[in-house]
């Protein structure tokens, strides 16, 4: 890579790390595996970056290639242990508190999730892509996308029925 094309290339991961790691965390579910996926994605982006600066889809590539790597992380794996709570939140009052301890139950109840479950809702309600959109990305059928969801769902709300009274899912 020519310095030009270095510099930028650097400018770019320091302007969108953060963005891309929420995602790959959203993910994964993993602070380490989230790395793994950024850095895997940006190493495949980086080789690609002369023709990508032009085009202004770097963004949509590295996205593209953290999904993309994401999905053979989770068809390579043949059994995902659940995780369990090492804690359990502590009871505290006000809004900023009940918004903590939600975020902890909703990362609790994603934990519980397979990879490919949370993929499925991570491109659906975080990413807000179509079913059409996630099954071309994903090279599944729609309806395969559909019942995962629908599965996914079920899933988030056996594994935390208190999600339910904040806001009523699917």
């Amino acid at each position: 890579m020519d310095p030009g094309c270095e510099t930028e290339f650097r400018e770019f991961v320091v302007a969108r790390s953060a963005a891309l790691f929420r995602t790959a965390y959203l993910l994964t579910g993993d602070r380490h595996a989230a790395e793994d996926l950024v850095q895997s994605a940006l190493t495949k982006t980086a080789a690609r970056w002369a023709k990508l600066r032009d085009t202004g889809a770097a963004e949509g590539y590295v996205r593209r290639a953290m999904y993309h790597e994401q999905v053979s992380w989770w068809r390579r794996r043949s059994r995902v242990a659940e995780v369990a709570a090492e804690w359990l939140p502590e009871e505290a009052g006000g809004e900023h508190a009940d918004a903590a301890e939600l975020r902890l139950v909703m990362r609790e109840a994603l934990a519980r999730l397979t990879p490919r479950q949370r993929t499925m809702l991570v491109l659906r309600y975080f990413e807000d892509l179509s079913e059409t959109e996630i099954a071309r990305l994903l090279g599944v059928r729609v309806g395969s996308v559909r019942s995962q969801i629908y599965r996914s769902l079920e899933r988030l709300k056996q594994a935390a029925p208190e999600l339910s009274a904040v806001r009523e899912l699917g």
